[in-house]
């Protein structure tokens, strides 16, 4: 990193710093949150620069020592010199990911859906794998997660389960988990014995906020019913569920988690304006390109991704060509290499 690309990321820093630290910040909200997410994202940035610069310290010192005849000194050094290459390597790799953000600020707030695809019961229980392996990896970073909504299935796992989650780097690490999960085991209800393929879609969005999308309450038609759950019977005496179409898109979206019907409201707003928000990027890229180039795919839906092989206790990404072993640690929320791979193509 060129010294003067790190004084220009310490002078932001520092403006930042001023500028969140008047009283008067936090009047505008918006703004100060902004402030905020960016503040965080620069300091990330700096401190692994300047760690990158004592291991670059480090390792000139080691080498000039080379030259000395004490053979035992000279054994450590190398040995301190390959370990902290290493760890240079990985610095490194991980301060590319965080400057190659589009954005250069980083999404702290995403919703995840998780839909049950092809496979009927199955694919509801893999739905409900998926939800807590991912609940777990957030659990791990020390993320914040939220049920916006939730639909059962009546043998157990989800039809549909839509999150909330909160956490610095969230962006960078799942943006590339949204495609079609494909599972091929041996159900429970499986007499036979015979391996059943279902399948599960995942859909990461960034939050909008107000200001990226512009919606007029006369496009939205707002409706409000009696929660229910598994079978239909109903599980509320008042109408607090939420119904919200956008006229214009076709799109709807569905809230009956929250006995509220204004925090039922609230929630469904807030996954309106993410797809909306999400189709309308979907939409400009294809202009800007009618061809992706990068390895990784676009993370559209229709795309099967990864493929969750039980009897051969093997997950494989499709996109990279590569299979990890040990499901049941995976599935334990330990994804780390499978993100990390992603991320690194």
């Amino acid at each position: 990193m060129m010294e003067q690309k790190k004084q220009n990321l310490k002078d932001e820093l520092e403006r930042i710093i001023k500028e969140l630290s008047d009283p008067k910040a936090i009047i505008d909200l918006k703004n100060f949150q902004k402030l905020s997410q960016r503040h965080h994202f620069l300091q990330d940035v700096i401190d692994k620069i300047e760690k990158l610069d004592d291991i670059e310290r480090n390792i000139q010192e080691n080498q000039s020592g080379f030259s000395g005849d004490d053979p035992e000194l000279f054994s450590l050094a190398e040995e301190e010199t390959r370990i902290l290459s290493a760890e240079k390597e990985q610095l490194q790799e991980e301060l590319d990911r965080l400057l190659g953000d589009s954005s250069g600020n980083d999404i702290v707030n995403l919703i995840v859906e998780i839909r049950a695809g092809t496979g009927g019961d199955e694919a509801s229980l893999f739905v409900g794998d998926l939800f807590e392996m991912y609940s777990k990896f957030f659990d791990r970073r020390g993320w914040k997660m939220e049920i916006l909504s939730s639909s059962h299935s009546e043998v157990g796992g989800f039809k549909e389960i839509i999150l909330e989650v909160t956490g610095q780097g969230c962006w960078r690490e799942l943006k590339f988990e949204g495609g079609v999960h494909r599972v091929q085991r041996i159900p429970q209800t499986e007499k036979m014995g015979r391996i059943h393929t279902s399948t599960a879609t995942v859909a990461i969005l960034p939050v909008a906020q107000e200001t990226e999308v512009n919606i007029e309450s006369k496009d939205l038609k707002i409706d409000v019913f009696r929660s229910s759950g598994p079978g239909g019977q109903s599980v509320n005496t008042t109408d607090s569920a939420v119904r919200i179409t956008h006229i214009p898109t076709g799109t709807v979206v569905s809230c009956q988690d929250e006995k509220s019907q204004l925090k039922n409201k609230d929630k469904a707003l807030k996954i309106l304006l993410s797809r909306i928000l999400d189709k309308q990027k979907k939409e400009q890229q294809a202009k800007e390109s009618s061809m992706r180039k990068e390895m990784v795919g676009t993370g559209e839906r229709s795309e099967k991704i990864r493929t969750y092989n039980f009897p051969q206790d093997r997950i494989t990404d499709h996109r990279i060509k590569k299979s990890w072993h040990g499901m049941s640690r995976i599935l334990g929320g330990e994804i780390d290499d499978i993100v990390g791979e992603l991320n690194n193509v």
